[in-house]
C-alpha cells in the first residue's frame, strides 16, 4: 500500500505552508464572531482567494470555484492544524444555511447570500427549537400568517445562539396549520432588525467565558416578505433536514486541531519539573484519543468521498455527530486534568490558562451533546435508520 501523496500534492502542500508562515500574522486574534467585521471579511476573503475557504463553492456565489480534490482537503486541514489556525469560518452561516440555499434557494437568494455570509459580512443565527418543541422539532408553534405579499409571524425560539450578534436568522414556522405536523412548516429567512423581533439572553453554567451566547427570541408580527421563503411553502421540514445534516456535520470537532494544542499543553504543563506528558496514565488517555482522532479522521475521508461521487454514505454519515461531539469533550477533559486544580479557572483568573479555552471547550462540548439532537436520538437514528432495528415503542393512546 502506497501512502505518499505524490510530488504534485506535496507541492500543494508546500503552497500552503508558504501562505501560513506568510500570512499567520494576518490573522484575527479573537474569534471571528467577536472580530470587527472588517477584519473578519478581509481575512476570509484572503483565504478565499488563495483557495483555502470556500474552495469548490462556484466564483459567481463568491466561493473560490476550484474543482473538489479529496486529497487537498485533507492537506489543507492537517496544515492549518499544526500552524494553529482556524481555516475558514464553522459558524451556522457558511456550515448551515449556505449548503442550504445552494441547493434549494432561488437564484436572487444564492446570489444576495452565499457571496457575504462566506465572507463573514452576514453572521446568521438558527430559529429551530421551542420552549415546546426541542426533540420533536415538528411540533413547533411558531406561525406565519399571510398577508398580502407578506407573512405576519408570531412565536418564540430559544437556544438560540448567536442571536445576539446575528443580522439575518433562518427560522421554521407553520404556514399551513392545519395540515400534518411535519407537512406545514416553512423555511424563511428574516433579516434580525425588523420591527418586532425581541432577543433576551439566557444565563448558561458558561457564565461568561468561552465565544457561544444562548439566546431566547420573541417574534411579535414580524412582517417579512413571502419571497423570503427557502424551496416550496409548506416543505420545510425537508429543507430543514438538509439543514441538520450540515449542522451535525459543521457540530463534529476540529479533533485533530485540538489534540495538536493538547500535546503542546502536556508538554509544557509540569507537575514536580515533570511534564505532563511523561505521565504513563496521562500519556495513555492521550494515545487512546489520538486513535479515536485518527480514526474519525479518515471517517470524513470517507464521508467526503461519498460526497464527491455524489453517494449516500449510510449508516457512516449517522455515526459522525455522537463521536466527534464525545471526542471533543473527552480531549477537553483530559487537558483540564492535566492542568490539575488549576484546569478548573477561567474568568480571567490570576493564573487561568490559555485564557480559560479548556474550560470553555469543556462546556461547549458537553452542551453539543445535547445540542443538535441529543446523543440519545442520535443513537435511536443510528439503531433505526442506520441498522434497521425495530422503533422505539410509543406509549398507547388512552
Amino acid at each position: 500500500m502506497d501512502l505518499e501523496y505524490g510530488k504534485e500534492y506535496e507541492g500543494f502542500r508546500a503552497e500552503v505552508r508558504s501562505f501560513l508562515e506568510q500570512h499567520k500574522a494576518d490573522r484575527p486574534t479573537e474569534s471571528l464572531v467577536d472580530t470587527s467585521v472588517e477584519k473578519r471579511s478581509a481575512w476570509l476573503s484572503l483565504l478565499i482567494e488563495h483557495g483555502y475557504w470556500a474552495r469548490t463553492i462556484p466564483k459567481e456565489y463568491g466561493g473560490h470555484g476550484a474543482e473538489p480534490d479529496l486529497l487537498e482537503t485533507v492537506i489543507m486541514d492537517e496544515e492549518f492544524n499544526r500552524a494553529g489556525v482556524h481555516r475558514g469560518f464553522n459558524a451556522q452561516g457558511p456550515s448551515m444555511l449556505v449548503p442550504t440555499v445552494l441547493e434549494h434557494g432561488t437564484e436572487e437568494q444564492k446570489q444576495r447570500h452565499v457571496g457575504p455570509t462566506l465572507r463573514g459580512e452576514i453572521i446568521w443565527c438558527q430559529g429551530y427549537s421551542e420552549p415546546g418543541s426541542g426533540s420533536d422539532l415538528a411540533s413547533l408553534t411558531t406561525s406565519a400568517v399571510e398577508d398580502g405579499d407578506d407573512f405576519v409571524i408570531n412565536g418564540q425560539k430559544i437556544w438560540t445562539s448567536t442571536a445576539d450578534k446575528a443580522q439575518m436568522c433562518f427560522l421554521l414556522v407553520r404556514t399551513e396549520p392545519d395540515a400534518k405536523k411535519h407537512a406545514g412548516i416553512s423555511y424563511i429567512l428574516v433579516p434580525m432588525d425588523t420591527p418586532g423581533i425581541e432577543v433576551q439572553p439566557l444565563e448558561t453554567m458558561s457564565g461568561s467565558i468561552g465565544e457561544n451566547s444562548f439566546n431566547q427570541v420573541f417574534f411579535r408580527d414580524v412582517r417579512v416578505p413571502q419571497a423570503n421563503v427557502v424551496g416550496k411553502r409548506g416543505e420545510g421540514w425537508k429543507i430543514a433536514n438538509t439543514t441538520l445534516k450540515h449542522e451535525r456535520a459543521s457540530l463534529s470537532s476540529n479533533a485533530e486541531g485540538t489534540l495538536l494544542r493538547l500535546i503542546r499543553l502536556m508538554k509544557k504543563e509540569t507537575s514536580n519539573g515533570v511534564a505532563a506528558i511523561e505521565s504513563p496514565i496521562y500519556r495513555d488517555r492521550l494515545m487512546r484519543l489520538q486513535a479515536r482522532a485518527l480514526a474519525m479522521k479518515f471517517h470524513s475521508m470517507r464521508l467526503l468521498t461519498c460526497s464527491l461521487k455524489d453517494e449516500s454514505p449510510g449508516v457512516a454519515g449517522l455515526i459522525v455527530k455522537l463521536q466527534n461531539c464525545q471526542l471533543s469533550f473527552d480531549i477537553a477533559a483530559l487537558a483540564i486534568d492535566v492542568m490539575g486544580e488549576l484546569g478548573s479557572l477561567y474568568d480571567h483568573a490570576k493564573y487561568e490558562r490559555e485564557k480559560g479555552f479548556w474550560h470553555a471547550l469543556s462546556f461547549f462540548s458537553l452542551g453539543l451533546i445535547i445540542g443538535g439532537g441529543t446523543a440519545q436520538i442520535q443513537k435511536n437514528i443510528i439503531s433505526e435508520r442506520g441498522l434497521g432495528m425495530p422503533r422505539e415503542p410509543k406509549p398507547a393512546k388512552s
